[in-house]
């Protein structure tokens, strides 16, 4: 009796979404154009972090080098937002990582994916509010920051600010309040802000092109002889490094790789407008790619630029481009740099701001969250009181929280998702195409549940049901045939969830033992080498399993080792956060499991969905009037 509480339990948290894909009706206003995707995804990316974090960058981790380290990091990028771009062709709903984890590995890892979506929006929103308060402030001489801190002082280390932020506090609720008239008029908005930003970035750096001098990547240890240089030179070389392109070696490079792929987030926003765009199966995987490539570029220039005009090690850290601009006589374009700041952080604002309604819209919808925050206006066709809602927490976070410790949190929430939607994309492309279909929509066929099978495919014969097909070396490595089958399906599902687990341990494993496996210990290297051999068997098992040939209008190249590279870089730059950061998350994870234990779950649509099925699996398969059509696609 246990047992069979705990199976019905269990089947409840992995049971998955089935979209149905033959209509293009939506609540949403279809109105956005590829180039509204496009300006969506390079606002919400390319905030004010180009404007300071190429200097903290060049100055301490990798010099003249960082154009590389962009490189690095925007080729990992790129493996996402490929992963990104399938999904958004092959599932154009709202939702984004969560509704393409839904339809792929189940309830639970979707309420995940969700939640963590919306904490990382609402974290997001508050710290770049607050930024652009501070920016503002330091503009005009810190005249509000110095009225606040003298008249309302409330610090306390580690959770609240040193003064209420009421200015961040007025952008959120001005945003909130442009966000509910409509998308099209915040697309405006956001065009105009991100093309300033743009033009500001293409001066930075074709007047750093122009001012410039090639030399400053060819520096020698000797160009620190005029400075006031520390006494000993091993800390010389850990301030300077040993000069020329390479400073602080490759090592200094990638780590600053790693630093610079944050500055790749945020271009995952475009995913949640799959039933705003007009045509999202094109327009998302476009708008995707060609944001991520914008970015580059920008990101390219101004770091090239910025280490072309003044040495790396004389780089200011937190004011780079004015002090670059003045130490090279330009000294009034640090009015241009700063409107630029502004642009980029109301952009990115926006970006933060736009897609955390529609998500916590899409799990209210399936029933996971309290199903009021699911309501759109009828007039505005935008989700009125999620927008309100997510809007007010945001705004009280910006105004009393001391968001230093939490941002961190962003990271988790948004590599999490990159890490779920590489996996399900491998899932997917595995599984057999539901027979009949239309559209050639892909169905998963993972439950093995042949009963339903024959329900949502009357074409399936009872014969074929009653087929079974065998696990063997010979269907691991050598299956039959070319298409996908149910079998084949089901081994990819179990392989890549070992092979989610062996990097889960690799990474933990490069992590915690990098001192032992430098000094070449036995042990670690044995550990690390076994680890890799049996990725590696799973890979190629997966490699050899039959792929679907359904027709989207992109699919992710290279499988299965693009999205198994994406998962792996992920889940390594996750594990290098700190215990407190993961002691955070696990909190917020709490809060979360109590409002899917104790609502989510027993409200869910899928759900009930299922219920209504299992009673007409009850009843004679066909009845006259039944609607049994193969329109009724489901992913």
């Amino acid at each position: 009796m246990l047992r069979e509480k705990m199976t019905v339990f269990g089947k409840k948290l992995i049971r998955r979404r089935m979209v149905d894909l033959s209509s293009d009706d939506t609540h949403f206003a279809r109105c956005l154009s590829t180039l509204d995707l496009v300006s969506l995804g390079v606002g919400s990316t390319l905030g004010a972090g180009v404007y300071v974090l190429a200097g903290e960058v060049a100055k301490e981790m990798a010099g003249p080098s960082i154009v590389l380290s962009f490189l690095v990091a925007a080729l990992s990028s790129v493996l996402a937002g490929l992963c990104y771009a399938e999904f958004g062709a092959r599932v154009p709903k709202a939702g984004s990582a969560y509704l393409y984890s839904y339809v792929t590995v189940g309830e639970i890892w979707a309420f995940i994916a969700g939640w963590n979506l919306i904490l990382s929006y609402v974290i997001g929103t508050a710290s770049v509010a607050r930024a652009w308060s501070a920016t503002f402030d330091n503009i005009i001489g810190n005249h509000i920051s110095t009225f606040f801190v003298t008249n309302i002082p409330m610090h306390v280390p580690g959770v609240l600010a040193e003064h209420p932020d009421f200015f961040a506090l007025i952008l959120i609720l001005l945003l909130t309040v442009l966000l509910s008239f409509g998308v099209s008029e915040s697309a405006l908005v956001n065009k105009i802000f991100t093309a300033v930003n743009l033009l500001v970035l293409g001066f930075v750096v074709i007047a750093g092109f122009i001012k410039g001098d090639i030399k400053n990547w060819q520096l020698s240890e000797e160009s620190h002889g005029n400075l006031s240089l520390p006494d000993t030179p091993d800390d010389k070389k850990k301030a300077f490094g040993s000069g020329g392109f390479f400073p602080f070696g490759l090592e200094g490079m990638l780590t600053g790789a790693a630093t610079c792929f944050y500055a790749f987030v945020g271009f995952d926003c475009i995913a949640t407008t799959g039933e705003e765009a007009r045509n999202p199966q094109r327009s998302i995987p476009i708008g995707i790619i060609v944001s991520l490539l914008i970015c580059f570029v920008a990101y390219f220039g101004v770091s090239a630029s910025l280490t072309l005009m003044v040495p790396y090690f004389l780089l200011n850290k937190s004011s780079p481009l004015p002090e670059a601009f003045k130490a090279v006589g330009w000294e009034p374009a640090r009015y241009a740099v700063a409107v630029g700041s502004l642009c980029a952080l109301s952009t990115s604002l926006l970006g933060s701001m736009f897609p955390m309604p529609r998500v916590i819209h899409a799990m209210a919808e399936d029933g996971l969250l309290f199903k009021f925050l699911s309501r759109i206006h009828s007039g505005r066709k935008t989700p009125l009181i999620a927008t309100f809602v997510s809007g007010f927490f945001a705004a009280v976070f910006a105004l009393f929280l001391d968001l230093k410790d939490l941002v961190d949190l962003m990271s988790i929430g948004t590599l999490l998702a990159y890490s779920l939607v590489a996996v399900c994309v491998l899932i997917l492309r595995y599984q057999p195409r539901q027979p009949n279909s239309p559209k050639a929509v892909e169905m998963l066929e993972l439950n093995g549940n042949e009963e339903e099978r024959v329900i949502m495919n009357p074409a399936i014969t009872a014969a074929s049901a009653q087929h079974k097909e065998t696990v063997s070396l010979a269907t691991l490595f050598n299956p039959p045939g070319d298409t996908p089958t149910v079998l084949s399906g089901r081994i990819v599902y179990v392989c890549v969830a070992v092979i989610a687990a062996l990097i889960t341990v690799i990474c933990v494993v490069l992590t915690l033992n990098m001192d032992a496996l430098k000094d070449a210990s036995v042990g670690s290297v044995v550990l690390l080498v076994l680890l890799l051999v049996a990725l590696l068997i799973f890979t190629i098992i997966i490699w050899r399993q039959p792929q679907s040939n359904a027709r989207l209008n992109f699919k992710v190249p290279f499988l299965p080792l693009v999205p198994i590279l994406s998962t792996f870089i992920n889940i390594l730059l996750m594990v290098q956060l700190d215990k407190g950061t993961w002691a955070r998350f696990a909190v917020c994870m709490v809060v979360g499991f109590v409002i899917y234990f104790a609502y989510g779950i027993w409200n869910s649509v899928e759900g009930k969905n299922a219920e209504t099925a299992r009673a007409t699996a009850e009843k004679p398969l066909h009845h006259p009037g039944q609607d049994l059509s193969p329109g009724a696609a489901a992913v």
